[in-house]
């Protein structure tokens, strides 16, 4: 067991309150929750006390947690509370949980985004249930008159084994909550958890199922209004005149107007990207009547100009250049190869690649590229606004409350405590609600008409707004002597507007000479995080580059793999590699065991992949089989090291649902531009996999350690796209270097 300082945070309690009739609350940070259901909710308590954040119990021994981190498919409403009941040593079935509002005063990280979740809230969760059982212990001991070590507890009991005294936490928490917080507690070892690590059926899965008003669209409120948008339909033009006399006369319809969403000396923070933020806004009775109205304006639009703005991001303040110009695919692509040709940024550089270079008897090179993407979340994009004269109230699905609230206090003139923020259910996120626009949208529209407002997206509007993955080019070069033994490797990868290297990555640290090289195009045209950023492309370049290159070496591609990861871990090249060579071994090793890579399997192609992101090891392998002249997915291998596994089937199910989304954007995933115009607006043209597509069987399986947990939303996406790309070589002898691969691939060349 392992002791830990209570005062980890000093927000972290911030204060224990005695119930007037009995009970006790602690109140802390970091707490996530779940919406319980009905067979969880036992007989609610006569007396217990509420705040923000906490953990409360009652006289008869509920406990109810509440959630801070906004939920949107993750589980995390689940698998979080499992980590604070865990030590708190309670019956699962007494636990009740609520959606916690935004409240950044009592809450750390109110944002679900970059796989971070669980791994940041691992000890702040664990620790504050440890010290509220800790002060149950005292409480027993003190009213008991016997030492607070001989108490134990289970399940929400107390006990005192020598004189046979037991009571539940509701007797107890009264006189538990009068007592100071300990300074420091003792955490569990992860071989005597009960909870973590035992699987869990997500809490509000009936609500769900049910059809149960969970998301931000399902919001009503008496006297709501009903606001759509109307932006540029192409990338670098802004409005220039609009004619709304035939829609204001139309049926149900209260206004319409224009709006400016960020002033052009803005000082915008990473979440507050936006193409357009000049808006026709048209405001009714139904969305059905709105929808309507739209079609009857007549909007001009015109070109925009070179301009900056500045960005306050991650890597601090970037004046970043906008430029004018109406953006083709095509365009782009020329572009991009010309970039490709010409020394990049130098990011890492070990030994001297370049005289390798020239010494080799052979050099591999290939070049991989890969279009913008579109988030498609299920549910459209949409955000409730009430702005009142001294304050506002928001509600809708965000995964960045905190950064869209600094930008709601600066746009509205109304200090950050008058700025309530509801957290609504997310239909899917995957990076694009991490930015706010929707929601300052929507607070603009009903400031100026002092009404409240919900504002809806058509499929149409969000597809053709922008934040899209960006486009992405990479080129890898190996260098190999007589014998094809590996000499250097060079990797030199862009993008438009960013480069997806990440330089200090495998293979970096297993090959004595080594390149990496960046660079970067302005466009007009916005980007944002998709589901595992950068990642999701880099991967699958890496992994078919590293594929080829282990067949024209004569290696197997697993084995080519582990003797690299054997080179870093024994005699590393460079001091800042970022991942640890043994744990991304033991996830190739794992899953060639369990997908019997060694033997044979009559008209089975299979292609292998592996990737490090977001703290945690993936290797997936593929099988394709062709049935009718197609490529089917037949079933697909993933290891994971993810550190503890909280909820087993829900990681599970997780990691299925980034596989089958990767499968299909590796596929299918396309949009292209003319002239500034999206190609695909809704889903009868942008191409997503289908159920029948989907793989025939999906095996995950975890590596067993006592590791903190680290990401898992994220990290079997990347891998996934190389995984396809290498067996659908097998399948057809050509390699696949530009997605979606669907475009490129000769039916009648498919091995039977």
């Amino acid at each position: 067991m392992s002791q830990v300082k209570t005062t980890i945070n000093r927000r972290s309690f911030l204060k224990v309150s005695a119930l007037a009739g009995g009970g006790m609350m602690i109140s802390f940070s970091w707490l996530a929750g779940c919406t319980p259901t009905p067979e969880e909710v036992l007989t609610m308590p006569k007396e217990w006390f509420e705040l923000n954040s906490y953990v409360k119990i009652g006289e008869n021994g509920t406990v109810t947690l509440m959630s801070p981190n906004p939920e949107f498919g993750s589980n995390v409403k689940t698998s979080m509370p499992m980590m604070l009941a865990e030590e708190l040593d309670i019956d699962w079935k007494k636990v009740i949980v609520e959606q916690a509002d935004f409240y950044p005063e009592r809450f750390n990280r109110q944002f679900t985004g970059g796989s971070q979740g669980i791994r940041q809230g691992w000890k702040p969760l664990r620790t504050a249930g440890a010290t509220a059982r800790q002060m149950l212990v005292n409480a027993a001991a003190a009213t008991w008159n016997v030492p607070a070590n001989e108490i134990t507890t289970e399940a929400g009991t107390l006990h005192h084994k020598a004189s046979g005294k037991k009571a539940g936490y509701g007797e107890m928490a009264s006189k538990a909550a009068k007592l100071s917080v300990p300074k420091e507690v003792t955490l569990k070892e992860v071989k005597d958890f009960k909870i973590v690590g035992n699987s869990k059926k997500n809490v509000e899965g009936l609500n769900i199922v049910t059809g149960k008003p969970l998301f931000g669209i399902d919001y009503k409120q008496e006297g709501m209004l009903i606001a759509m948008i109307v932006h540029p339909p192409a990338f670098g033009l802004k409005l220039k005149s609009v004619d709304d006399a035939a829609a204001k006369s139309m049926p149900g319809i209260k206004d319409i107007f224009t709006i400016k969403t960020l002033p052009d000396d803005y000082e915008r923070s990473a979440f507050d990207t936006a193409a357009f933020t000049e808006l026709v806004v048209v405001v009714g009775n139904t969305t059905w009547e709105v929808m309507n109205a739209k079609k009857a304006l007549k909007v001009e639009w015109e070109e925009i100009s070179d301009s900056t703005m500045v960005v306050n991001g991650w890597g601090g303040k970037e004046t970043v250049k906008i430029p004018k110009g109406l953006e083709s695919t095509s365009v782009h692509k020329a572009k991009m190869a010309e970039w490709a040709s010409k020394p990049g940024k130098i990011l890492r550089k070990d030994g001297d690649p370049e005289a390798m270079f020239k010494k080799a008897a052979k050099v591999l090179e290939r070049t991989y590229t890969a279009p913008y993407l579109a988030h498609n979340t299920m549910e459209p994009v949409n955000s409730f606004a009430h702005v009142m004269a001294d304050k506002a109230e928001i509600y809708g699905p965000t995964q960045a409350p905190e950064f869209v609230r600094n930008t709601l206090t600066a746009r509205l003139g109304l200090p950050k405590e008058k700025i309530h923020i509801k957290l609504a259910r997310m239909g899917g996120g995957f990076g694009l609600r991490a930015y706010g626009h929707h929601m300052v949208e929507a607070a603009v529209i009903s400031q100026k008409l002092n009404a409240p407002v919900k504002l809806v997206y058509s499929r149409e509007d969000d597809m053709t707004y922008g934040i899209y993955r960006p486009t992405y080019s990479a080129t890898y070069r190996a260098a190999l002597d007589e014998n094809n033994n590996l000499l250097a490797f060079h990797v030199k990868a862009g993008g438009i507007p960013e480069t997806p290297a990440h330089a200090n990555r495998f293979p970096a640290g297993a090959i004595d000479h080594y390149l990496a090289e960046g660079w970067e195009i302005e466009s007009n045209i916005t980007i944002g995080a998709f589901r595992a950023p950068r990642s999701n492309f880099i991967a699958g370049a890496e992994q078919s580059f590293l594929d080829e290159l282990a067949e024209t070496m004569g290696k197997d591609p697993i084995e080519f793999r582990l003797e690299l990861l054997n080179r870093a871990k024994t005699n590393p090249v460079g001091k800042d590699n970022d991942y640890e060579p043994a744990r991304y071994a033991g996830v190739l090793e794992l899953v060639r065991e369990k997908s019997k890579w060694t033997e044979a399997q009559s008209n089975v192609h299979r292609g292998v992949s592996a990737y490090f992101c977001h703290n945690s090891y993936v290797a997936e392998v593929l099988d394709i089989v062709i049935q009718n002249n197609k490529p089917v997915v037949q079933k697909v291998y993933a290891a994971v090291d993810c550190g503890v596994v909280v909820n087993p089937d829900a990681a599970a199910n997780m990691g299925e649902g980034a596989i089958v989304d990767g499968i299909g954007n590796a596929l299918y995933g396309e949009l292209s531009f003319e002239n500034g115009v999206p190609d695909k607006n809704n889903f009868d043209k942008y191409r997503m996999i289908r159920h029948s597509e989907a793989p025939k069987s999906i095996e995950v399986h975890f590596v067993k350690n006592d590791i903190d947990p680290t990401g898992l939303g994220e990290p079997l996406f990347p891998p996934i796209f190389a995984a396809v790309a290498n067996a659908l070589y097998k399948a057809t002898g050509k390699r696949s270097y530009t997605q979606p691969y669907i475009k490129d691939l000769n039916m009648s060349s498919f091995k039977m």
